[in-house]
């Protein structure tokens, strides 16, 4: 626990860490919690791989014709040209190829995909053919293997196909199916428990001074999207025994988040409940929206404690909550998928201050255009709602002017 405490609802916020650095302190802090469980592969999309993944067979299991054409000897063709071409004999057979014998002089007729029949060591591609009653021409020689899968191509057994971390998407499932892994060992979702705050919240029609409680709401999807499973608690009011016991009885969650009190106010009282119980790590961040965000750990368990306006509380949990999970997954959070853009309209920043702009995308004739949000405070919850994403500024810039290109972040995407 700090001494740092009283002082804080004195002086404000005198200094703010800047972001890098406080992921960097939840980074240290965060262990993954190394529970794992059995997975059926129809349910594994989106899952962190715990074990390594190996195939259980070859892909192709058998030589297979990579062409629609016969199969042949490959010696059988030398020589063969347009002027020239090498006759051979057509095997009885048809299509059912794996019923005869490619003997010298003789061809197959197969299929893409389908098994090369013994005795053959290459295919003749159909348009490089003639069939002339019971005999082929050839016009053109083939090398041994040409048009020919082998097995194992694509896939050797026992082949490492994923490592530990990885986590695992629709074409992965796919790949496992194909080379025989049907069930698969993977970490437990990360447990997050989300409270939101503030004596003034309610979760249904709301009297006048009273407010429809969102982010808890808000924040618990975003845990699933990300992977984890949300424990949505009742709102919990500003009172330090109610703060500190609903903190307390999540402690065996992987992660507390509370929403709402985590600034210096007098009514602020979540950051000084977690640094009774454990220790606050950081407590004013150099970001906007969303500075009066903290982060901590008691008994080991991360505790985050989310800004109550809607769109700095949607930032931070961006910006903390979402690698957390990652954290505790024992995986690496992935960059966030981003598209190019030209700047409608220039975008006003602080330097020293990392700025998320709510833009939303549009195409015009000269290309994708982002315009910035007109309501830009960080109770408007509809700015965030109805943007496409957000343009990020960094500390070093004051502000992005008109019509520069910038990467657009999509943060609501589901990875």
């Amino acid at each position: 626990m700090s001494d740092t405490t009283p002082d804080r609802k004195e002086s404000g916020f005198k200094e703010r860490t800047r972001v890098v650095d406080a992921r960097e302190h939840l980074r240290r802090a965060v262990e993954p919690h190394g529970r794992t469980e059995s997975s059926p592969l129809e349910a594994a999309d989106g899952r962190v791989v715990a074990e390594p993944v190996r195939a259980d067979r070859n892909v192709p299991h058998y030589a297979r014709a990579a062409m629609d054409g016969y199969a042949v000897r490959a010696a059988d063709t030398v020589g063969a040209s347009d002027r020239s071409p090498e006759v051979l004999r057509i095997a009885d057979g048809g299509s059912e190829s794996e019923q005869v014998q490619v003997n010298p002089n003789t061809a197959v007729r197969v299929h893409t995909g389908s098994e090369l029949p013994a005795g053959a060591d290459a295919v003749v591609m159909i348009e490089d053919v003639e069939e002339v009653g019971r005999e082929l021409e050839v016009f053109d020689a083939v090398a041994d293997g040409e048009n020919v899968a082998p097995v194992g191509e694509d896939v050797d057994a026992g082949r490492e196909l994923f490592e530990p971390g990885h986590r695992l998407r629709p074409s992965d499932l796919g790949l496992c199916k194909a080379v025989g892994v049907e069930t698969l060992t993977v970490v437990e979702r990360p447990t997050v428990a989300v409270i939101p705050t503030g004596e003034e919240l309610v979760q249904d029609d709301p009297a006048p001074g009273e407010i429809v409680e969102t982010n808890g709401l808000t924040v618990s999807r975003l845990v699933e999207r990300w992977g984890g499973t949300a424990r949505y608690r009742d709102v919990a009011t500003d009172d330090p025994d109610v703060l500190r016991e609903a903190i307390e009885s999540d402690l065996d969650a992987d992660a507390v988040v509370t929403t709402g009190g985590s600034s210096v106010g007098e009514r602020d009282l979540v950051p000084e409940t977690i640094d009774e119980l454990g220790d606050v790590l950081v407590h004013g961040v150099a970001l906007k929206p969303g500075h009066p965000v903290a982060l901590g750990i008691v008994d080991e368990t991360p505790v985050l404690a989310l800004p109550g306006y809607p769109v700095a509380c949607i930032v931070n949990a961006v910006q903390f909550l979402r690698p957390t999970i990652r954290w505790l997954e024992g995986a690496t959070p992935e960059p966030l998928p981003s598209v190019e853009a030209r700047l409608d309209r220039k975008i006003d920043s602080a330097p020293g201050t990392r700025t998320f702009a709510r833009v939303s995308l549009s195409e015009e004739p000269g290309g994708r255009v982002a315009v910035p949000t007109r309501a830009s405070g960080a109770g408007v919850l509809s700015s965030v709602a109805l943007a496409d994403g957000w343009v990020v500024v960094p500390e070093a810039r004051e502000g992005i002017p008109a019509d520069e290109r910038v990467s657009v972040q999509l943060w609501e995407w589901s990875g």
